[in-house]
């Protein structure tokens, strides 16, 4: 939670020292609004089969730069795309274990008391895609913002951790896991503040992953804050 704290003093500060610098700049009638983000969201997982649950605090970081392209005369209105990466952990009762023939094998835990970590992981390079509207103008850097778009991410890696009384084990690159995600996007706020969702109109897991039989289409909806920097 300190370090939480510390990332958002960071881009307040940050934010409050370009700005003072920005109001003393000549007025660009041209001006785009190109950002650096970073966001903060807690992760909960959608579709859920029976009997699957989530516990403790499940966290994504993000961060990458979005390109402003305005599609207007007062520029208030734009396109833009940009380059990102994203962290999440999903912390749950879905227990993931390789069998002695080197497959994996899914099931719910269901008592909680015979494990203390039980959990997956994903890191993504994304590709975001917005259409945003702002009250901005050349010489306004505290503005309401309303972005919504699409986001495409490619999963790098992953990773699974179980430590109860089955044992401790972590594997890492699951083949069940879709290389792919994408989805909806939604940021509305001002100045700095915006409130974020995502959600994944894809699952999680390939057809590969089931639980007696049946697939597990759980997916990926992410609520949380973003911080826009000029």
């Amino acid at each position: 939670m300190k370090h939480l704290f510390f990332i958002i003093f960071f881009i307040l500060g940050f934010q409050w020292v370009f700005s003072q610098d920005t109001q003393n700049t000549a007025v660009d009638s041209q001006y785009k609004e190109d950002h650096f983000y970073t966001g903060i969201t807690y992760n909960l997982l959608g579709n859920r089969p029976k009997d699957l649950s989530q516990s403790g605090f499940s966290t994504g970081f993000h961060l990458g730069y979005i390109k402003d392209m305005p599609i207007n005369k007062n520029r208030n209105v734009a396109i833009g795309i940009g380059i990102g990466y994203s962290a999440n952990s999903f912390n749950q009762n879905l227990l993931i274990n390789k069998t002695s023939s080197g497959d994996f094998e899914y099931s719910i835990l269901t008592d909680n008391d015979t494990y203390s970590k039980n959990k997956f992981s994903v890191h993504l390079v994304e590709l975001p895609i917005e259409f945003r509207w702002r009250t901005s103008t050349a010489t306004n850097f505290d503005f309401w913002r309303i972005y919504t778009g699409f986001k495409f991410g490619y999963v790098f890696t992953h990773t699974t951790k179980h430590i109860g009384d089955l044992g401790a084990f972590k594997y890492s690159n699951v083949s069940d896991f879709n290389d792919f995600q994408y989805g909806l996007t939604l940021s509305v706020g001002y100045g700095i503040w915006n409130l974020h969702l995502y959600y994944a109109l894809n699952p999680i897991f390939s057809s590969g992953a089931t639980i007696d039989g049946s697939k597990i289409d759980v997916n990926a909806v992410k609520v949380g804050l973003m911080f826009y920097i000029l």
